[in-house]
């Protein structure tokens, strides 16, 4: 397999940055720079930017920020990174759009990278990505992205599926990527309850603790939450602004326990007005994340536009399949 690359000086970074542990860019007294929104960290020059979509099966990865022990995520495709482009882990500078959490699968996770050098087609890097990833980690799609392109900062909504099973019997099939409860389940009432979550609002109730020093803003704007029956199988898919830690899976154990007739939905906006956690403990706990799914992130429009002089989007190609030619009697 050939990559055909146009080569420029290779990335350097100077004296005063150092990389942090999760991959982001500091300066000297220690701010990132490469995620906060505002920073004015200078490219390196040249410096071509390319947008992963990613799907995984979360069961056996301790979510989707670096670590080494035990693997994650973006650990497998920053080791898949440089061996396809034999850059560094510090020059890649690779950025996802949300840090799901050990066990939580994805669909349509993004994040970007960096690399000192254009390429002339981006198939055969996709190929090469994915014939070194484990086979419960894809790359589904790459494509070139202008410098204005943040795979975190960019994002104006991303879109959550939780699925539950609600069966007496649990569906082998169905086993790590929906919750099992052996009850039915009022599935209209939970639909009203989610109701309430709708529009802007101060979601502090809902959020776990968070794992790193930032204090996230809790007011986030939800647009839709959709509950779905497909026989014993629930799907609630919910859209936001932005998710604060534990969030949605905190959202859906509330509306559990109301789909069970435990509570009513007149409770939702009772405890979002407490704005304190510990309200929400009182009557239920976060549900396993292993039916928990980001389906995918949307973007500002502008900030997804092809830049000039780069090769066109990859989302696989299909190989040829050459006729059996039969012998003539």
């Amino acid at each position: 397999m050939s990559l055909a690359v146009n080569l420029h000086s290779p990335v350097q970074m100077n004296g005063t940055m150092s990389l942090l542990p999760n991959g982001s860019i500091s300066n000297r007294e220690g701010e990132s720079l490469s995620e906060h929104p505002n920073g004015n960290l200078k490219l390196p020059s040249p410096a071509f930017k390319w947008r992963l979509v990613i799907a995984y099966d979360g069961t056996n990865y301790a979510g989707w920020q670096f670590q080494q022990s035990p693997p994650t995520i973006q650990c497998f495709i920053e080791e898949a990174l440089t061996r396809v482009t034999k850059l560094e882990r510090g020059d890649l500078r690779l950025v996802g759009a949300g840090r799901t959490d050990a066990g939580v699968h994805a669909w349509g996770q993004v994040a970007h990278f960096l690399t000192p050098f254009n390429y002339e087609s981006l198939e055969g890097v996709h190929s090469a990505l994915n014939g070194v990833l484990p086979p419960d980690i894809r790359v589904r799609e790459i494509s070139p992205a202008i410098p204005e392109f943040h795979a975190r900062f960019s994002v104006t909504s991303k879109i959550y599926r939780y699925k539950i099973y609600s069966d007496p019997i649990m569906d082998p099939f169905q086993r790590h990527y929906a919750y099992h409860r052996a009850y039915k389940l009022n599935t209209s009432a939970m639909r009203e309850a989610a109701e309430y979550f709708m529009g802007k609002k101060d979601f502090s109730a809902f959020a776990n603790a968070s794992r790193n020093d930032r204090v996230p803003n809790p007011v986030k704007n939800i647009s839709r939450f959709n509950v779905t029956e497909q026989g014993p199988l629930i799907q609630l898919e919910v859209e936001g602004s932005g998710f604060l830690y534990r969030q949605v899976r905190n959202m859906v154990a509330l509306l559990l326990q109301i789909g069970r007739e435990a509570l009513p939905p007149s409770i939702v906006p009772m405890i979002l007005e407490s704005r304190d956690r510990k309200e929400l403990a009182k009557y239920t706990m976060a549900v396993p994340p292993h039916g928990l799914c980001l389906l995918s992130v949307n973007y500002r429009e502008d900030h997804l536009r092809l830049p000039l002089d780069c090769p066109s989007p990859s989302f696989g190609r299909n190989l040829a399949i050459s006729r059996c030619k039969l012998p003539s009697y």
